[in-house]
């Protein structure tokens, strides 16, 4: 099963996809998107009957977006895929999905996804 990610806005939408059966859900993360997500993932696993055990795959939306957002997902997913050998990629675009799960289908891994903001991050000084 490949599980397919994009935080690029205050809500998450996480889809699942084993050959022809697909779940598709959305998650109002706002700013909990750090403190939840391995919740929501989880929670969205055990909702469909699945396990981690299941997966054997990710796909990340790397952008452009939400500094913070794409941070998060690219971090937690790199993470998942290096402590599990599972292959990560990342995509752009409106095809993100798609071009995402072609690429795993042969057989292809990033190993590590880097966002892609779309522009320069915009870092507000410290207000102290």
């Amino acid at each position: 099963m490949i599980v397919l990610i994009n935080t690029s806005t205050p809500v998450c939408y996480l889809s699942l996809v084993d050959g022809d059966w697909r779940f598709d859900t959305e998650w109002e993360a706002g700013r909990g998107l750090a403190k939840g997500l391995l919740g929501f993932l989880e929670e969205t696993l055990a909702s469909q009957e699945k396990s981690w055990g299941d997966i054997t795959g990710l796909v990340v939306y790397k952008g452009p977006g939400s500094f913070t957002g794409l941070r998060i997902s690219a971090t937690v997913f790199n993470t998942l895929a290096a402590a599990n050998s599972w292959p990560v990629v990342g995509e752009t675009g409106e095809a993100w999905q798609q071009n995402g799960l072609s690429r795993l289908a042969h057989g292809e891994s990033d190993e590590i996804v880097l966002p892609e903001y779309g522009g320069e991050a915009n870092i507000t000084k410290p207000r102290k």
